[in-house]
Formats: C-alpha cells, structure tokens, sequence
C-alpha cells in the first residue's frame, strides 16, 4: 500500500510517544511545526513528545528546541 491508499490524502492525527507515535486519525501526513511542510507519515522520524508535534528533520527538531529552552547552556573552554 502507498502513502496515499487508505488513509486518503490528508492530515494525519498523531499522539507522539517516545520512540513510537500512535495514529489517533487515519491520513497520509502532518505538518512541520517548523517549517510547515507536509512530512508523509511513512517518512516521520523527529517529533517532540513534551510538544506534541512533527519536525521535518533533526534541524527543525533542534530549533524547536532552542526556541523553548530546552538546550543547555554551552560555554566556550
């Protein structure tokens, strides 16, 4: 089955776990919380489960995380 039989081409409704995520809602992406692009859930490999929500890739993951605070200080030895 492709991404886009079954599910039909539309939002997906995830609950995002550590390690794993469970499909509340049936559909063939999310969307970035980032960058706003459609990321198909087969292809789904960043997310924060504090935040609940999707990231394109480990870049956007880490801006996110930036943008809340949840990085530690690094000081320059």
């Amino acid at each position: 089955m492709n991404r886009f039989e079954g599910s039909g081409f539309r939002e997906a409704k995830i609950r995002y776990l550590d390690g794993d995520y469970q499909i509340l809602t049936p559909g063939s992406y999310v969307v970035c919380a980032m960058t706003g692009a459609q990321i198909p859930v087969d292809e789904l490999r960043y997310w924060s489960v504090a935040r609940q929500e999707p990231y394109v890739d480990c870049a956007a993951s880490l801006e996110a995380d930036k943008r809340a605070g949840m990085l530690p200080n690094q000081t320059r030895g």
